[in-house]
């Protein structure tokens, strides 16, 4: 199997494996500092990947001979990673999970170098999958109802971007996909037409046309404008219903539009097909999509039945990448859980230390999200009320009542082995339509979100503080 492991990761296992600290156990999070595309929410992806490779993650032969001649590592631990295999913990919040930044998604328990060699792995399958989730959902969320389609292979970011790309954009609430090896590997419904070139073979546009409409007269949808949309595309494509598709009791189910001005085209392309009694023929537009641009069109009231979506949303070309981080918060020692927090210049990058769980709080009236919390490990919620502080600006709280509460993180791996059951693709997808029917509108728009309330517990906040503030009176008296 691939082994993402940046080098520095080696290194560091290997003064860990030789000053004694191989058995040190360690804590880390996986969490994020800012939402996609400055957007109110993220759904969290990758789990999936990320649990096949932890179960199959190891180092052949041909590995440790590789590493054997970069002259780093001595033979000691060379047969430790010979038989390395993850035997920790792992909690994570669950696929298709509502997340926000600043609160840990993954939580790895483990001896030093375990979960330092996990750390790049993990990040990019995290980030990637998060990312095209994200991207996916926010596009659905401008369709209002109507189905993207996941047009985007040939610009990803090679073939496994391409195909587990495809998945995370059918999760993220897309109706189906061109990729054929995301049907082929998840069983996600494959959608496809024509392209230009199958109208440019033939000398005649209309005998193009005409050969699919023989080979897919159930399903027939043609692409209209590679030679003049109106004045010959869309012409010959209502030939073709009514001298071979409706004679023989069939319909012409759509046209596609991938160029020029969508919102105009597709209006007068509307009249048309509805004039010549074809107002069940459906419209696709493509054409580097995105949310904003599908906004802009259905604004413009155009009557648009479906999307296909390609570069803008396999690339999440806006915003290219996710920020997860993963981060060490803890060590243990003797069982002793010993906080660590990382300190920074850049506020954003200061930690939050310690082992710790997130929680939602829902209305029980509306089931509307209200606010998470993270809080250390070992604290008790209160289930009546409670008042949640922003971690900055203190003197903003909230109070809450009337409210129901879910830990967020579900346990993964227990001591290396597997305990939870992974749910299947459709149930991931339905999870993120049920996740998103928990969140305000006002967190859901495009332009200045609602910002999402997630707020440190009181234990943690003052934990954070003190140790920040022994740190600065260290570093000033030494």
């Amino acid at each position: 199997m691939k082994k993402l492991i940046d080098f520095y990761e080696l290194t560091m296992a290997y003064t860990d494996f030789k000053c004694g600290k191989r058995d040190e156990y360690c804590c880390f999070d996986v969490y994020f500092r800012k939402n996609l595309d400055n957007g109110g929410y993220n759904i969290s992806g990758g789990l999936s990947e990320i649990i096949d490779f932890v179960e199959n993650f190891h180092f052949d032969k041909k590995d440790i001979e590789y590493l054997r001649n970069a002259n780093m590592f001595d033979e000691d631990f060379l047969q430790y990673l010979l038989n390395f295999k993850f035997s920790g913990d792992i909690y994570a919040v669950e696929d298709g999970t509502a997340v926000f930044a600043g609160e840990p998604i993954i939580t790895v328990r483990a001896n030093a170098i375990e979960a330092q060699l996990l750390e790049t792995d993990i990040l990019n399958r995290f980030n990637h999958a998060t990312m095209i989730t994200t991207k996916t959902s926010r596009i659905v969320t401008q369709a209002q109802g109507r189905a993207v389609m996941e047009f985007g292979a040939r610009r990803a970011h090679g073939a496994d971007a391409a195909s587990i790309g495809a998945k995370y954009a059918y999760i993220g609430g897309a109706v189906g996909t061109s990729c054929y090896q995301t049907g082929f590997d998840y069983n996600v419904p494959l959608l496809g037409t024509m392209a230009h070139s199958h109208i440019m073979k033939y000398d005649d546009e209309y005998q193009a046309f005409l050969n699919y409409a023989k080979c897919y007269p159930n399903n027939c949808i043609l692409l209209i404008d590679t030679i003049d949309t109106l004045r010959s595309g869309l012409v010959n494509a209502i030939k073709v219903a009514k001298n071979y598709l409706e004679p023989n009791g069939y319909r012409l189910k759509g046209i596609r539009l991938d160029s020029g001005d969508l919102a105009y085209l597709s209006k007068r392309a509307r009249e048309i097909l509805d004039k010549n009694g074809m107002n069940d023929c459906k419209i696709t537009v493509s054409n580097s999509l995105d949310e904003y641009l599908i906004k802009d069109l259905l604004e413009q009231d155009a009557p648009i039945d479906s999307f296909g979506v390609g570069e803008n949303l396999i690339t999440s070309k806006s915003c290219p990448v996710f920020n997860g981080v993963y981060k060490l918060v803890a060590v243990e020692e003797n069982g002793e859980i010993i906080p660590r927090i990382k300190i920074s210049e850049n506020v954003e990058k200061i930690t939050n230390p310690s082992y710790k769980k997130v929680y939602r709080f829902y209305d029980r009236n509306t089931h509307y999200a209200l606010g998470d919390l993270v809080a250390l490990a070992d604290e008790i919620i209160p289930k009546d009320e409670i008042i949640l502080t922003d971690e900055k600006d203190t003197w903003k709280q909230t109070k809450l009542q009337n409210y129901y509460v879910k830990e967020l993180q579900k346990l993964i791996f227990k001591n290396g082995e597997l305990v939870y059951k992974q749910p299947t693709i459709e149930e991931i997808k339905n999870k993120v339509q049920r996740e998103l029917g928990t969140l305000w509108e006002e967190i859901k728009r495009l332009n200045n979100p609602h910002k999402y309330y997630v707020d440190l517990s009181d234990n943690l906040r003052e934990l954070k503080n003190k140790m920040l503030n022994e740190k600065n009176k260290k570093i000033f008296t030494e």
